[in-house]
């Protein structure tokens, strides 16, 4: 009986044994799933929240794109830019989420090349923006609004959130089935355990615990989703701050931009002004001395030079602020290389060794000469930077001939202009984005990132094309595509200075009425007239000009200045009574914004300040002779 009460305490300690062990077991496994539900459930999750987080940040990049579209306003451009940028990162920490799911690998894939896609098209409408052709933005924008690529990127992120849900509902089944399955087990050893107090006593206490976890671990999930929820909007209050703070960082560059340009002007005008005084004090000493007629004359000769080349400095940075008047005419591109080499080596300094080559075959192009230049001096001061001050800078006309779909522009015969340096090149990264607007390189001050955008769409603006050829170490080439010009009507290629023919040179002397708030410029436009063989009559107020007429009754032209106190000049034409609507009327005008206002002129001629006398005298006899109304290439710049 012992023997076998014995061998009964022995199976029930077996027995014990075995039930605890199958407890723990059983527990043990029950706890694997359940921190494995976990983990599945958080990352689950995650990739929903930033699918979301995605969606968001490319409406709110969008929705910015719209308001830049219509305002203009370049802060407003650069945060589209962050936007999408950050769209891009959250898009790569997608892939990372969704690494081990085929599926969702997919899906991420071609959410990227539609990601792409869709840069591309805004890009674009930034692009056009940022060279005021709001119209053409604003219409590539609603377009772009039922573009293939934003459907398919809406369409991917939900299929993306829908898997994670399907999953996450799939691994939540399964988790309860494993813990029911646990549970019976529980059950079925606590049967057992009922033989054995201690183990029944066990048992129980690690049921209790085991659900005392799973509530726990329900607790727990609900808090990571809280968590997560707080730190997108954590994420979005610190972009938002970011924003915030490089806005404020580019204000300051462009002030310092400002700073560098007034003393880049300064310094300029100085030598300028230097010539002009230097030319008309040794003149007047040579009028009250014994200088010859001939030596009067070259220091006339030489402050008017200066006089020249002060003004021409005006309507280069009037075109650079794209305030001027773009006139546009046929030219060859070695002549213009040529007659830029003297500027490119002041601009560049002594350690640049420049060499310039024609190659074009006499081809010509048209386009405006000042737009022109100032790509090609642009090009050449990155290329200056990017050789640190010191290197060979090549500058190559050349001709060829392109096939369709060679370049992005049309097949047919263009001029080349290829800017080579001696510098640092660019790494690929960089050359993908170097034409993006606001996109530089250089240390803080030193640049804005606008020149080769600019550059970029000047020639897409002829029809051109540009290409980037780049070798880390060795250096970099930028090459301009620009239509060549063929057509016989289009003439011989025009030089900058060569004077224009006289029309009119027979025109007799004419009363002429000249309205001008500046007493200095009316008294040397008076003066001038009266050189010319005219009759001026002085009017330094234009409301006073309807008495005037009414008293010189002889009044055969109206030279009017343009901005003027009280009642600017095409204000006071349009203001006159009907009897004087006959009259000719020549405006005469030194701010090149109002190139820009057609409207305002209606068809009458202009003459653009400061003006020679040959200049004057050619506008009086074209506006007395009734040629066709002034265009934005008819603008006089003498």
């Amino acid at each position: 009986m012992s023997r076998l009460r014995a061998i009964a305490l022995a199976v029930m300690g077996l027995l014990g044994v075995a039930v605890l062990v199958g407890l723990i077991l059983t527990l043990g496994e029950a706890n694997r799933q359940r921190d494995r539900a976990i983990q599945l459930q958080s990352h689950s999750y995650d990739v929903m929240i930033l699918a979301r987080t995605l969606t968001g940040t490319i409406a709110r990049s969008e929705a910015t794109l719209g308001r830049f579209v219509i305002s203009g306003d370049k802060r407003l451009g650069q945060r589209y830019y962050d936007d999408w940028q950050l769209a891009g990162k959250q898009i790569e920490r997608l892939a990372d989420l969704t690494r081990d799911s085929d599926s969702q690998a997919s899906r991420i894939a071609r959410l990227r090349a539609d990601y792409q896609e869709r840069g591309k098209q805004l890009s674009l409408i930034a692009l056009s923006t940022n060279y005021h052709k709001n119209d053409q933005a604003l219409s590539l924008y609603y377009a772009a609004r039922k573009a293939p690529a934003l459907t398919g990127i809406d369409t991917i992120l939900e299929e993306i959130s829908g898997i994670e849900r399907d999953l996450l509902d799939r691994r939540t089944a399964e988790t309860r089935a494993a813990i029911d399955r646990s549970t019976r087990l529980a059950g079925i050893l606590s049967s057992f355990g009922i033989l054995i107090l201690i183990g029944a006593i066990a048992l129980g206490m690690l049921t209790v615990r085991a659900l005392t976890e799973r509530g726990i671990a329900l607790a727990e999930a609900d808090a990571e989703r809280k968590r997560a929820d707080e730190f997108a909007a954590a994420v979005t209050v610190a972009t938002d701050e970011l924003r915030d703070q490089e806005a404020r960082l580019r204000q300051v560059q462009k002030m310092e931009a400002v700073g560098q340009l007034t003393g880049g002007i300064a310094h300029d005008f100085n030598n300028m002004l230097a010539v002009v005084m230097g030319g008309l004090e040794l003149a007047q000493r040579g009028v009250s001395g014994d200088a010859t007629r001939a030596a009067i004359a070259r220091q006339l000769d030489s402050a008017m030079e200066g006089a020249k080349r002060a003004a021409a400095l005006t309507r280069q940075l009037l075109s650079f602020t794209r305030e001027g008047g773009i006139n546009p005419e046929v030219m060859r591109v070695g002549e213009l290389l040529t007659g830029m080499s003297d500027l490119l080596d002041r601009t560049l300094g002594d350690r640049i060794s420049v060499v310039i080559r024609d190659e074009s075959r006499g081809w010509r192009l048209r386009a405006d000469r000042v737009q022109l230049e100032n790509s090609l001096v642009n090009l050449a001061v990155n290329a200056r930077d990017a050789m640190d001050g010191r290197g060979t800078l090549t500058i190559t006309a050349g001709a060829t001939t392109l096939a369709a779909g060679a370049r992005e522009c049309p097949a047919g015969d263009y001029l080349t202009i290829a800017v080579a340096d001696t510098g640092c090149g660019m790494t690929a990264e960089v050359a993908e984005r170097v034409f993006e607007p606001f996109f530089t390189t250089k240390p803080v001050g030193k640049g804005t990132g606008l020149g080769l955008s600019q550059i970029f769409a000047f020639v897409r603006q002829q029809g051109g094309a540009v290409a980037l050829d780049s070798i880390p170490g060795q250096g970099t080439t930028i090459t301009l595509f620009l239509p060549r010009v063929v057509s016989a009507e289009d003439g011989p290629s025009a030089s900058p200075s060569a004077p224009a023919a006289p029309v009119g040179a027979d025109i007799a002397s004419v009363d002429i009425l000249v309205v001008e708030d500046d007493p200095r410029v009316l008294g040397a436009t008076v003066r001038a007239l009266r050189e010319l063989g005219h009759r001026p009559i002085p009017c330094d107020d234009p409301l006073a000009a309807p008495a005037l007429l009414a008293t010189h009754k002889s009044i055969g032209l109206i030279l009017s200045d343009v901005l003027m106190p009280e009642r600017t000049g095409p204000e006071m034409i349009a203001a006159l009574d009907p009897q004087y609507a006959h009259l000719p009327v020549l405006f005469v005008t030194g701010f090149a914004g109002e190139m820009m206002e057609h409207e305002a002129f209606r068809g009458r001629q202009v003459l653009r300040k400061p003006f020679t006398l040959a200049a004057l005298e050619r506008a009086i006899a074209t506006t007395l002779s009734g040629v066709g109304p002034v265009g934005e290439d008819q603008v006089a710049a003498e």
